[in-house]
């Protein structure tokens, strides 16, 4: 016997470890005031969380009502990439929200765990904004806008709607709502519950237990009951963030900027709206 077996057999029987990835916000890139998210702020964390050797699961905490569609392929796949790579497997634990964007990452998971009274699905696309027109000629003030290209300027706010523009951005938003069906069912598979996708497809969202129904979602879950009934009761979970530096944690530098600082307000109102839409 070697004076090290003991300590090898002490590393040999580590508890198991479940790396938390918390993926909560507003998907979509970030401003001097708010740090969305994004596949430049989560990357480093989803990366140090699938390849540490002593991470036997990785588990996402998603809480979310959505955002960019891009942003949230991104990160979706670069979770699928990572998952394969390291061969380990990934459970969604829905908080509060997963919907639209929030819901595209979950799919990204093995596994989606809900809450009953957890919001998901919004399997849709929205484009939304105002129009000023009637204020312009109220107070006096002409438009001015100079371009090459005779569409450049399609759906300028300041001018009224043309409808070749709306018709042109409903074909965008039915190619990236197709682009979002297929990846559901893709990953969703013989779950989803057949004869429900017309309605499943449309834009509405549900509660966890009726996303269960629905296949929308595997089951119940909360984290750390789920992660120690499958792995043990010793089971430890290493809880993985991205650091924030010390400027940004300050907000020095671009945060004084008037022009970004009255742009994120106006950012931080279309987020909170996003977030009331599910009663949050």
């Amino acid at each position: 016997m070697s004076i090290l077996d003991p300590v090898l057999d002490r590393f040999r029987k580590r508890p198991p470890t479940v790396a938390v990835v918390p993926l909560r916000g507003i998907i979509g890139a970030s401003g001097p005031a708010r740090r969305g998210l994004s596949l430049e702020t989560v990357a480093p964390v989803l990366e140090a969380a699938f390849k540490n050797k002593r991470t036997t699961a990785v588990a996402l905490i998603i809480n979310s009502p959505g955002g960019s569609p891009v942003h949230s392929d991104l990160i979706a796949q670069r979770i699928r990439d990572l998952a394969g790579e390291h061969d380990k497997p990934v459970t969604a634990f829905v908080e509060d929200v997963a919907a639209s964007g929030g819901y595209w990452i979950a799919c990204a998971a093995d596994e989606i765990l809900v809450n009953p009274s957890s919001i998901i699905g919004s399997i849709g696309v929205v484009s939304a904004g105002f129009g000023f027109v009637e204020a312009l000629e109220k107070l006096g003030v002409e438009r001015r806008v100079h371009t090459a290209g005779t569409r450049k300027a399609l759906l300028d706010p300041f001018r009224p709607e043309q409808d070749e523009d709306i018709a042109h951005l409903k074909a965008i938003q039915v190619e990236m709502h197709h682009r979002f069906i297929d990846w559901v069912r893709d990953r969703r598979g013989e779950r989803l519950k057949a004869g429900e996708e017309p309605e499943m497809f449309e834009g509405k969202f549900w509660t966890g237990a009726r996303g269960i129904d629905y296949g929308l979602a595997d089951g119940e879950g909360e984290l750390r009951r789920t992660m120690r009934a499958r792995h043990g009761d010793k089971t430890r979970f290493r809880v993985i963030e991205r650091r924030r530096s010390i400027m940004e944690r300050l907000r020095i530098g671009a945060s004084v900027d008037p022009v970004a600082i009255g742009e994120d307000a106006l950012s931080a109102l279309g987020e909170r709206a996003m977030w009331a839409r599910f009663g949050l």
